[in-house]
């Protein structure tokens, strides 16, 4: 085939829009060492592409070879591509843009006092030229798809494929935050982003490019272990978008959408968010590139990782850790560092916590029936806790707090009062919190289901009048094939008739919710999940649904005691920010905001 014919064919999977061209240029720059890129753009692209940078240039004798086909200074053998380090390496970018468009090479080799230029028509390169000096490399494509109308007219509009230019620029930007970039649409400045070396500066990018609503929802984290490390910004589950639109991953510098990476990040995800939701992140991989093939993907969008089950298991306890940390009694400190030093609870360790932890079911349990417990009959660690934080409690001729006692003050304070049966208002260091006390139950509720399940099983009771349901066929034929998952679950469940089963024990956890709809529930929950090997999957969402049940609802009355209880649990238990339907658990007004909401100080 013709020169120009492959060079076409090669440009269908490198060139697809004005974008593309864009990002293999960028990924030129940012490989020559560039710490200053310049980006001129024209109707979208179509008409002029224009990138500058600084880096170290191109010498005048591999000006002619750099527009050649696989023409590459990056990789030399089979072992440099099975460490590829570098964005860009297959040296197919340029000879295809030049196929399809006007382009003008210009740079100048590091170090040396002459700028060469050269133009490339229907892949014939002119001949060199001497050019104005300039350090480093300037790419000039103009009229893209000039000689392939049929392309041409796949193009949308300039507005869109700004857009879609625009992604690039942003994709780049987070990924190297060292470089100074300026982005120009006809000749109006769209982004000028100054070098961020520092954690603020490199925030404060992000808040220029995703804007400031994610920065402030966002946590840094930055987990390693065993020579793979990740970090940067995840969203809270509070900030979740109706689409994966603010998603970047990059793997060693390389923006990628990776299933393997999705997937992880999703599992991470499922105990906070509500279905349908998507989570937003800035996180950065890093590992020895052996363990990952970047040429697995002709427009490089995608990578293979030779150790794909231990890469999504680092990246899923990485991000479910960083999560679960994001507690109550985090509320003053949102940046997590963890390190493979650090040492895993063990199993034990894990259910001992939990058991420890159980009273608090014992403690709300006054409220079913409508009275306060006495000091006498108050559980120990209640009792406690009202001795420990007496002087706070509201009371006849409570004087003031100290400065003292308000420093030391926990992280979500101590409760003053319940509002209309549904929100707890407490007061901390900061100001107000309000608790949907629901919400944060719930969640306590559902960790402790789930500890209580990884660890020694959940506890169960018999019921002493046994309660015999009528469901459907199906219904009662599922209880008699999946009774495993119903003892897993701390259920003691029969088929007694063909539309008739019977209850005969519970989770101890759940002896004061409404058992008979609960098993209804959970029975639903099986038949939409299917087959048992699915069900096994999916069975936190059947706890999920279980903690629903077993957590205190609206309009019940609480004691000081147990709204106090409540709060400390909540700083202890992990993902006690949302509920596991992804809902917030808890909100802070400073006093700050509240003197702003009554013009204090104007």
């Amino acid at each position: 085939m013709p020169v120009q014919l492959v060079n076409q064919i090669a440009a269908g999977e490198v060139v697809e829009r004005p974008a593309s061209v864009v990002k293999e240029l960028l990924e030129n720059s940012l490989d020559a060492g560039a710490t200053k890129i310049s980006i001129d753009i024209e109707k979208g692209g179509t008409k002029l592409i224009r990138i500058t940078d600084n880096g170290h240039g191109i010498h005048k004798d591999d000006l002619v070879l750099s527009l050649s086909p696989h023409a590459t200074s990056k990789i030399h053998s089979i072992d440099d591509l099975e460490k590829v380090r570098s964005l860009g390496f297959r040296g197919e970018a340029l000879p295809s843009i030049a196929s399809v468009s006007q382009l003008q090479l210009t740079s100048c080799w590091n170090g040396a006092d002459e700028t060469w230029q050269l133009t490339m028509n229907n892949s014939q390169a002119s001949d060199i030229a001497p050019a104005a000096n300039k350090p480093g490399t300037t790419v000039e494509v103009r009229d893209l798809f000039f000689n392939i109308p049929a392309r041409r007219k796949f193009l949308r509009t300039e507005k869109t494929e700004f857009s879609h230019l625009d992604d690039v620029v942003k994709r780049i930007s987070l990924s190297h935050f060292g470089v100074d970039i300026t982005l120009r649409h006809n000749q109006r400045v769209v982004k000028a982003l100054s070098a961020a070396n520092s954690r603020i500066e490199q925030e404060k990018r992000i808040a220029e490019l995703l804007g400031p609503a994610f920065i402030e929802q966002a946590v840094h984290i930055d987990f390693e272990y065993e020579g793979l490390r990740l970090w940067g910004w995840i969203a809270q589950p509070t900030f979740s978008r109706s689409q994966a639109d603010m998603q970047y991953f990059y793997v060693n510098g390389r923006v990628v959408k990776d299933r393997l990476v999705s997937h992880a990040v999703r599992q991470a995800y499922a105990d906070v968010l509500f279905h349908g939701r998507h989570p937003a992140y800035v996180l950065f991989f890093e590992c020895d590139p052996v363990i990952v093939d970047v040429n697995a993907h002709p427009g490089k969008h995608e990578v293979r990782f030779r150790q794909g089950r231990q890469v999504h298991d680092f990246l899923f306890r990485a991000i479910h850790k960083s999560l679960a940390e994001v507690s109550a009694g985090d509320a003053r400190s949102h940046d997590f560092q963890h390190f493979s030093s650090t040492p895993a609870a063990s199993a034990d360790e894990t259910t001992a916590a939990g058991t420890n932890s159980s009273s608090v079911d014992n403690r709300y349990s006054s409220q079913y029936h409508g009275s306060q417990p006495s000091q006498a009959s108050m559980p120990f660690a209640v009792a406690e806790q009202r001795r420990s934080y007496a002087e706070f409690l509201p009371g006849t001729g409570r004087q003031p707090m100290p400065d003292e006692a308000m420093r030391e003050m926990p992280a979500l304070g101590f409760a003053r009062a319940q509002l209309h049966g549904i929100y707890i208002l407490a007061e901390n260091a900061e100001g107000l919190v309000l608790v949907d006390m629901h919400a944060a139950h719930e969640r306590i509720t559902y960790e402790r289901l789930k500890t209580a399940r990884e660890g020694a099983g959940i506890q169960s009771q018999p019921l002493l009048v046994p309660i015999t349901m009528s469901v459907s066929a199906k219904e009662a034929q599922l209880v008699e094939e999946a009774s495993n998952i119903f003892s897993q679950l701390g259920f003691e469940v029969d088929r007694v008739a063909d539309e008739s089963i019977k209850l005969r024990q519970i989770p101890v956890i759940l002896s004061n919710s409404d058992v008979e709809m609960l098993t209804r529930d959970v029975l639903s929950d099986l038949l939409t999940h299917g087959t048992s090997s699915r069900i096994q999957q999916e069975l936190n969402e059947i706890l999920s649904t279980m903690a629903c049940h077993g957590s205190v609802r609206a309009n019940r009355k609480l004691s000081i005691e147990e709204m106090n209880a409540l709060l400390r649990d909540m700083e202890t238990t992990e993902r006690s920010g949302q509920c596991n339907h992804g809902r917030p658990t808890w909100i802070q007004l400073t006093i700050a905001e509240l003197d702003k909401l009554f013009m204090r100080g104007r």
